[in-house]
């Protein structure tokens, strides 16, 4: 589904750029040299204006609609959270300066408890 609208969004968005660059502006542009006043007479005096602002209008629509279903589709898809349940429990025995040990939080086999590698004070040189 991803690879579907991933292909679809960047179809329109060549469309897109095609028909925006083949509109007729208010003085010579892009459109011209490209053969955007000779579409005049195929599709009528003023039927090409209406024409290619429909296709214009049209291809925003699915762009835009495409950008959001991709979005979507793409937080969805992510497994990074911002906060994880285990980085929450290390934070709060990191305030108290401690880590729980292997032993279930329990003295280590030293009998002092471990550090977990927060802040520490540096001693002044005397």
């Amino acid at each position: 589904m991803m690879t579907l609208l991933m292909v679809l969004h960047v179809m329109v968005c060549f469309v897109l750029i095609t028909v925006v660059l083949l509109q007729r502006g208010k003085g010579s542009d892009l459109g011209a040299a490209l053969g955007g006043g000779g579409a005049n007479t195929v599709f009528g005096g003023r039927g090409a204006g209406n024409f290619l602002t429909k296709i214009t209008t049209g291809s925003a629509i699915i762009f835009m609609l495409t950008s959001l279903s991709l979005a979507y589709l793409g937080s969805q898809a992510a497994d990074v959270q911002l906060f994880d349940s285990s980085d929450l429990e290390q934070s709060e025995s990191a305030q108290d300066g401690l880590a729980p040990s292997a032993a279930g939080g329990e003295e280590g086999a030293a009998g002092e408890l471990e550090d977990v590698g927060g802040l520490e004070e540096i001693p002044q040189p005397d």
